[in-house]
């Protein structure tokens, strides 16, 4: 009778101490939403309710100052069916910013992070200095390009004239537009140099002697071991600039207006014309849905295609 007892004792203190765990547990878990509901409530106010209205408002005729009038898939096939002339210039112009953009800005960020890494005296102010761009708004960069960018009155044309270079109309001419607003893209890659700055002080410097030792040469050093070291850090910018680029808007506000002949008819301006100056922001809603769903599947072949990236610790 005494073992019995005991063994009852023993099994009640194991369910005791098995129920005070799982109480932890809940605890942590109730103080875990508790913390995080300020972000998960933002969340679900201000992205999740918003997509679910859109993707309501995409199915019908709204005007924002009437009623929405349900009309179905109506808005997209108007657009898919080249009703509306703007849709897929406006696709083809930003699919061609991107694609240029987007390599340009990389190679470009790559470099600068290169010649910022190397020890030299002042490397820190030379850091600031092309970091200093991107918190420059991107309205006001804009008014001071198009004073750069003026034909006649121009720094840059100015600057062409007096080593006796061909000028150019740069956002004044649809055969120059996408080009210049592509080279000034290039002033605010700050961020993008700092993130490859930042992937190329975690290679290994014994990694470089050893090239070094084997009679390896400066590019035998970048394309062996910088490149596959920073292929993580190389990807996410890839990333990134084909979500940003996706999503350019400002400069064609600000500078273009979308033209001349709306050859920098960006897709994000498109769809802030229709929405508010035409006010049709049931196809606006609809061109929103479009984007997210081109977004989405060019992040998706970027990840699938992702097999380049080296991660330390794999075996691949």
């Amino acid at each position: 009778m005494a073992d019995v007892s005991i063994k009852n004792t023993a099994n009640i203190d194991i369910e005791a101490k098995v129920k005070s765990k799982m109480s932890r547990e809940k605890k942590n878990i109730i103080y875990g939403l508790l913390f995080a509901s300020p972000v998960l409530l933002g969340f679900i106010i201000f992205v999740i309710g918003p997509m679910i209205a859109s993707g309501y408002f995409s199915l019908t005729d709204y005007n924002i100052a009437g009623t929405p009038k349900w009309v179905g898939f109506e808005n997209y096939e108007k657009l898919f069916s080249n009703k509306d002339p703007f849709f897929y210039k406006s696709l083809l112009v930003t699919a061609i910013y991107v694609f240029l953009s987007v390599p340009v800005q990389i190679i470009v960020a790559l470099l600068v992070a290169m010649l910022l890494n190397r020890d030299v005296k002042g490397k820190g102010i030379f850091r600031t200095i092309f970091y200093l761009p991107t918190i420059v708004p991107v309205a006001a960069s804009s008014m001071i390009w198009i004073w750069l960018m003026d034909p006649d009155l121009g720094l840059l044309n100015n600057v062409l004239k007096t080593f006796g270079m061909p000028t150019s109309k740069w956002i004044f001419d649809q055969k120059t537009v996408i080009p210049s607003l592509i080279l000034m893209s290039l002033w605010t890659i700050g961020s993008t140099v700092i993130i490859f700055l930042a992937g190329l002080q975690g290679v290994p410097k014994q990694l470089y002697e050893a090239v070094e030792i084997d009679g390896g040469s400066a590019f035998h050093k970048f394309i062996n071991i910088t490149i596959p070291m920073i292929t993580p850090t190389l990807f996410f910018n890839l990333v990134m600039g084909f979500i940003n680029g996706f999503q350019v808007f400002t400069q064609a506000y600000i500078m273009t207006s979308g033209g001349p002949n709306n050859a920098s008819l960006f897709y994000a301006f498109y769809l802030y014309r229709e929405a508010f100056t035409n006010f049709r922001m049931g196809n606006a809603c609809a061109l929103a849905w479009i984007l997210f769903i081109i977004i989405s599947i060019f992040t998706f072949i970027i990840f699938r295609t992702s097999n380049w990236v080296y991660y330390e610790g794999e075996g691949k």
